[in-house]
């Protein structure tokens, strides 16, 4: 009988977990080197456990875990340090991009430069000066959707229009829409014009895409910016299959209270 496989010393972050017995947990975690896992904690749940304190959403792991079924275990877990935990605003905003994460990445398929672009966002909103950070914030969850669409396929090339191939024209509006892609807006449309649509192209081809695009979108006006999420929200929720994601949901109603 082969032995089983076994990951020491693995980067990776929990996108959720769920209860599984009295003691236990089932984990949905992303790593750097094997994409999105599920584990099962053992023991997870008793106050002597050693997992305890450290299996928590927002946080660098480093985990070992071994088996060969869909759901592997948990060997060792080690809290990796280096930012405190969001809150409030922040906090939401870190379980929607875990919520993207987990409809739009399929098991056992490593994407790493998205692993550091998660890395990026989460260090983004678990910073200080909440106020001064807010615009930040927006332009690092901004930037994590276009490379999480682009990583996964779902994002065509943004500058030229996706059906006809023809370059953007730098005062035209453009609309990225599903199926369609990008192509020239109508009125009523939510839109960028060509000029801004080549920039996220250029940055997103940066050999720091994450912190390039995040630069990027923080210089666009308010009016772009608008748009800008208009579109991704649309386009986000058309390939998770849903009307509102319940992370945005969930941030509409404690607004509204």
């Amino acid at each position: 009988m082969a032995a089983a496989h076994r990951v020491s010393h693995e980067p990776a972050y929990v996108l959720h977990r769920y209860d599984w017995s009295e003691s236990s947990l089932i984990l949905e975690v992303f790593t750097r080197h094997h994409g999105r896992i599920a584990l099962v904690a053992k023991g997870a749940k008793r106050p002597s456990s050693n997992f305890r304190p450290v299996l928590l959403p927002l946080q660098p792991l480093q985990l070992n875990y071994g088996g060969d079924a869909e759901i592997r275990t948990l060997k060792g877990a080690e809290w990796m340090g280096g930012h405190v935990m969001p809150t409030g605003e922040a906090l939401l905003s870190g379980y929607y991009v875990n919520e993207l994460l987990l409809r739009l990445l399929a098991r056992d398929d490593a994407h790493e430069a998205l692993f550091d672009a998660y890395a990026g966002v989460v260090q983004v909103l678990a910073g200080d000066h909440v106020g001064a950070q807010a615009a930040t914030q927006a332009a690092a969850l901004r930037a994590f959707e276009l490379l999480l669409l682009r990583e996964v396929g779902l994002l065509p090339s943004l500058d030229v229009q996706t059906l006809t191939l023809e370059p953007l024209a730098a005062e035209q509006r453009y609309s990225l829409v599903p199926e369609a892609g990008l192509r020239q807006a109508a009125d009523d449309e939510a839109a960028l014009n060509g000029a801004d649509w080549q920039a996220l192209q250029t940055v997103l081809d940066d050999r720091a895409p994450f912190t390039a695009t995040l630069r990027e979108i923080a210089t666009m006006n308010a009016g772009s910016n608008s748009a800008l999420r208009n579109q991704l929200r649309t386009l986000l929720n058309y390939h998770c299959g849903v009307s509102t994601l319940r992370t945005r949901q969930m941030m509409r109603d404690l607004q509204a209270l």
